[in-house]
């Protein structure tokens, strides 16, 4: 049994119970089942796992920090909602997005009802204004990233703002700065907060949110991997989906781009800038991307995050569980 299977077993049937209970604070009948889709679409809760795992490492105890495990998961589904809004999704994890399932009009009710219940697990932390804080920085965070990784689409887009502030040049540096905010703050957020609902202690709470930082980054670096290499089967999504949606704002993509030859660059561009990408372009792409070793060096900034994520993971006591959790999330095949 791996990892986050055990951990399921541990604390699932109590994370499930609280996002069901927060959502469902003062909705209406025959709004609950609305409410509800989202966070039974599945997911493996991999973030509220890493919050009580944190929470257990650094004080032996995980149930004071099962309100901010609630409030990471809320904050991850609520993202997804608007993310599947803004990229106009239909299907996600094998079934209809929230805005195919029962419109826009009410997909914007229910992110709203999510940002809510996410207010009232804030309340029963132990420190609630200090969660409150931490909440509103985390979702701007989030917030900016998805503003940036918009702007460093290379076509796609008619809305007068993206159009008139999209970026003309996408460096490797910008791309880290865009995923951590996207990414890796939530992943911090998740660990942080599970040390800062059992301690006091300010450096093992930095610790921790480092930590998840530079493991979020790592993930994301992997999963802009797998989204050109990986094997579809496993994956588990369209492969080559970033080049389709014209994506700079993918690991591989952004270092082959300040690698390239001039010619080859603005033929990269080209194809990122067709309307519509198919499969001979995502193949040139790809050699493209091949020609300067991208991959690997992607490969390679991924590992280097997480021999980052491993030093700070050191301060953190009894961290072995956390540990396997870190080596599961990156060393994934789908």
């Amino acid at each position: 049994m791996d990892i986050v299977s055990r951990l399921h077993r541990k604390y699932g049937e109590a994370v499930e119970k609280a996002l069901e209970h927060y959502l469902t604070i003062d909705a209406a009948p025959d709004f609950r089942e609305e409410v509800l889709y989202q966070v039974k679409t599945g997911g493996k809760r991999l973030r509220p796992l890493l919050t009580l795992a944190t929470a257990e490492a650094v004080a032996g105890q995980w149930r004071p920090a099962l309100p901010a495990a609630t409030i990471v998961e809320l904050i991850h589904n609520y993202s997804l909602i608007y993310d599947d809004m803004i990229d106009r999704g239909d299907v996600r994890r094998g079934l209809p997005t929230v805005r195919k399932a029962f419109g826009d009009n009410a997909a914007i009710l229910i992110g709203i009802w999510y940002r809510e219940a996410i207010e009232e697990a804030v309340l029963d932390t132990p420190k609630p204004l200090t969660f409150a804080k931490e909440v509103a920085k985390v979702i701007k965070a989030i917030d900016e990233g998805e503003r940036l990784d918009i702007l460093f689409e290379y076509a796609g887009r008619v809305d007068p703002y993206f159009v008139k502030a999209r970026r003309r040049d996408v460096t490797p540096e910008d791309y880290v700065h865009m995923v951590s905010l996207k990414t890796g703050v939530l992943i911090a957020a998740a660990t942080k907060w599970g040390a800062l609902s059992v301690s006091d202690d300010a450096g093992l709470s930095e610790a921790a949110w480092s930590f998840g930082l530079n493991a979020g980054v790592a993930f994301q670096i992997i999963d802009d991997v797998l989204d050109i290499y990986g094997d579809p089967k496993k994956f588990g999504k369209e492969i080559g989906k970033d080049i389709k949606e014209h994506k700079r704002g993918n690991a591989v993509v952004a270092i082959a781009l300040s690698r390239l030859p001039p010619r080859d660059r603005e033929e990269l561009l080209a194809i990122l800038a067709r309307e519509n990408v198919g499969e001979e372009e995502v193949k040139r792409a790809v050699a493209l991307l091949d020609s300067v070793g991208a991959r690997d060096e992607a490969v390679k900034l991924a590992d280097s995050y997480r021999r980052e994520a491993e030093r700070q993971l050191a301060k953190i006591p009894n961290n072995e569980t956390l540990k396997e959790l870190l080596d599961f999330i990156l060393e994934r095949q789908y």
